[in-house]
């Protein structure tokens, strides 16, 4: 019997404490309790002049309000923040937060609030990778690993921001795997309407190409200037991580890349990398440095179909000229949105890249010192899960042989 009573009071307890918290804060229409610290926040507001309109006697006696009116007077808060001192900005932080519901239903939407009042993020994804090569006359390579990945980011204010990303790589052939993980990215962001700047162990993508020649982190800065038509300059050291000529080399750049939205995209590009090492083992001649010329554009059919093609070309020599030079045509059709349930993307290209006419390409399929076709598909079977498909088919440059590649990737998403 007093089994049963406890079980019947646990249950009124929590049947009462869901309707009490659960509902009332649902209701933007609930009164805000007269003892509620907000009418001393926003009291203080209005004394300092960062709220008008609201005398002493407005929260006294009988004059409650509901939680929607107090949303508005924040929001009305909020709009004036730039006169407020740094206790008013915080009681204005402290008042968002309480009332970030109603000001969302008021329309108040609050990038700004979202940055207020959750400064520190986490992102990421773990995914699994499965990949096939073969080359003619030699034995096949299979890759088979699992990444985790971790991307935090710290709004430091309202234009800087703190981001990094870590990566734990996992060796499924292997029965041991290291403990350790790897800090791939880890920089400082900022942004100015139509400037924005990084700093420190940044990443890189290279626009004009559509990361044709990079898609890697490179440790040094880069601001990027313009609207529709923006320029990019970077100076960074870059770790070529190929084992056969593993080295850090002087890197720099400059972008410049058109795109108003409209159907023409456009860019070229400079590229500079200082690595002896890497470049006397391909160059005929005394030259202890890359430097690749880019040219690239694109047309945009419509919202769903489009096609782009670049080119680069290195001027230090070798004697197989087709390694200096590096190409390819893309033609897209839709897109795979993690976030979309059933939403898919697929493309095929031709490519020819030239081991020294590309950097760190971005590709799945063709690696550089190949050329041939590359078929690639996406689909999000569900919410933030992404498979991912891609054949290659074509040669190994250098050796004129037949090579290959099938590769799988399933992502998921958090």
């Amino acid at each position: 019997m007093m089994k049963k009573t406890m079980i019947s009071a646990l249950s009124m307890l929590l049947v009462s404490g869901i309707s009490t918290v659960g509902f009332a804060a649902a209701n933007p229409f609930a009164d805000v309790p007269a003892d509620h610290w907000a009418y001393d926040a926003v009291s203080q507001l209005a004394k300092d002049g960062v709220l008008e309109g609201y005398g002493d006697d407005t929260f006294r006696g009988e004059h409650s309000i509901t939680r929607y009116e107090m949303a508005q007077m924040v929001a009305k808060a909020m709009a004036r923040e730039d006169r407020a001192s740094a206790a008013d900005k915080a009681a204005i932080d402290k008042l968002a937060a309480e009332f970030s519901d109603e000001l969302n239903n008021l329309g108040v939407r609050v990038a700004n609030l979202e940055k207020k009042t959750d400064n520190v993020r986490f992102t990421g994804e773990a995914r699994y990778t499965y990949s096939s090569s073969r080359h003619q006359d030699k034995a096949k390579t299979n890759v088979n690993e699992t990444l985790l990945r971790l991307e935090p980011s710290a709004v430091i204010n309202e234009h800087w921001t703190a981001k990094a990303r870590i990566d734990y790589t996992i060796d499924m052939d292997k029965s041991s795997n290291s403990t350790s993980a790897t800090v791939d990215r880890a920089w400082v962001e900022g942004k100015y309407n139509n400037f924005q700047v990084n700093l420190g162990k940044i990443p890189y993508f290279s626009r004009a190409d559509h990361g044709m020649i990079l898609d890697t982190s490179m440790s040094g800065a880069q601001v990027t200037f313009g609207k529709s038509l923006q320029t990019t300059l970077t100076a960074a050291r870059y770790n070529q991580d190929q084992s056969e000529f593993a080295t850090t080399g002087d890197y720099r750049s400059i972008e410049v890349n058109y795109d108003n939205g409209g159907k023409f995209t456009a860019g070229a590009a400079y590229h500079f990398l200082g690595n002896s090492k890497l470049y006397h083992y391909y160059s005929t001649v005394n030259d202890d440095a890359a430097k690749i010329w880019q040219v690239g554009m694109g047309w945009r059919f419509t919202p769903t179909a489009s096609i782009y093609t670049t080119y680069s070309h290195d001027t230090a020599g070798h004697t197989l000229s087709e390694l200096r030079r590096a190409w390819s045509i893309e033609a897209d059709y839709k897109q795979a949105v993690p976030a979309n349930k059933g939403s898919f993307g697929a493309y095929v290209a031709y490519r020819s890249l030239g081991d020294i006419a590309v950097i760190k390409p971005t590709y799945d399929g063709i690696s550089v010192g190949q050329k041939g076709w590359e078929l690639g598909l996406q689909y999000v079977p569900l919410k933030n899960i992404l498979a991912k498909a891609v054949y290659f088919t074509g040669k190994d440059i250098e050796a004129d042989t037949n090579a290959s590649k099938l590769f799988g990737r399933l992502e998921f998403f958090f």
